[in-house]
């Protein structure tokens, strides 16, 4: 293998975190601000580019920072190395409600597509790349836009997204039609398209978009149940600055109901 062979154990429920145990001179890297703690033991140190092993010099480094840059990244990662004599243990957690999940991309003929955000960590060896949709309408209304992120190697890669993660295993020619916002990632074998939602009704009234996301076998493909930006609106819709207390609890106390029970 080129990719370091870390082990791992994946903690909690709603708001995960998960444990690599790194043997000495093993390395994993993450994204910033994923960090949550780490034993004695363990350097970080900040690195130019996606940190994978194999790079190719500085312009190989430059190519890679830019590309991280197209997804909305950091031109930067943070490797974690133990330089102890025994196993030492360094833990990253989710940024917000959801599931991780650990990918074995050996498994996966040494490549997966996922969402431009969520990548959380990776053994050191797996290459963080971008992945653009040639076709033009899925570029536009396909929710992930023309560049997503690609996930290459022969080692262990950790996803995160919102809520119940599904993983669904499609046959050949079998497709299913998913919400933009609901994708997570696919293997390199799956095809994936948009599809425009039917009856005028369903368009103007459904509430749904104007598009579904059609993905068609084979290969797998992991789903969530709640995309970050539906909760966000869901939020943003709630806030008491935008207006939003209480509008949907069928008060007719207003904004006296806040002052007696202590909102206000």
């Amino acid at each position: 293998m080129n990719a370091h062979e870390i082990d791992y154990r994946i903690l909690g429920e709603e708001m995960q975190c998960v444990e690599i145990e790194l043997d000495p001179q093993e390395t994993v890297i993450a994204e910033a601000g994923s960090f949550m703690m780490m034993d004695e033991g363990i350097k970080m140190a900040t690195v130019f580019g996606d940190g994978s092993k194999n790079e190719g010099g500085f312009f190989g480094k430059l190519l890679s920072a830019g590309k991280r840059v197209l997804t909305g990244e950091s031109l930067f990662m943070t490797t974690y190395t133990n330089e102890g004599y025994g196993k030492r243990r360094v833990s990253f957690a989710s940024p917000y409600p959801g599931k991780i999940v650990a990918l074995d991309l050996s498994a996966f003929n040494g490549k997966v597509i996922c969402q431009k955000d969520s990548f959380l960590c990776a053994a050191q060896g797996v290459s963080i790349g971008i992945e653009f949709q040639r076709k033009l309408g899925t570029g536009f209304f396909g929710g992930e836009g023309f560049i997503m992120q690609k996930l290459e190697g022969d080692g262990l890669a950790f996803v995160h997204a919102g809520g119940l993660i599904i993983e669904r295993t499609l046959a050949a020619g079998e497709r299913l039609k998913v919400d933009t916002g609901c994708l997570v990632a696919f293997t390199s074998g799956v095809d994936y398209d948009i599809e425009m939602v039917q009856g005028v009704k369903n368009v103007l009234f459904g509430g749904e978009g104007l598009f579904f996301a059609t993905l068609s076998g084979p290969g797998k493909v992991w789903i969530q149940s709640l995309p970050f930006s539906r909760l966000a609106n869901r939020i943003y819709q709630h806030a008491p600055s935008n207006g939003g207390a209480r509008r949907e609890e069928g008060s007719m106390l207003g904004g006296l109901g806040d002052l007696l029970d202590g909102d206000r």
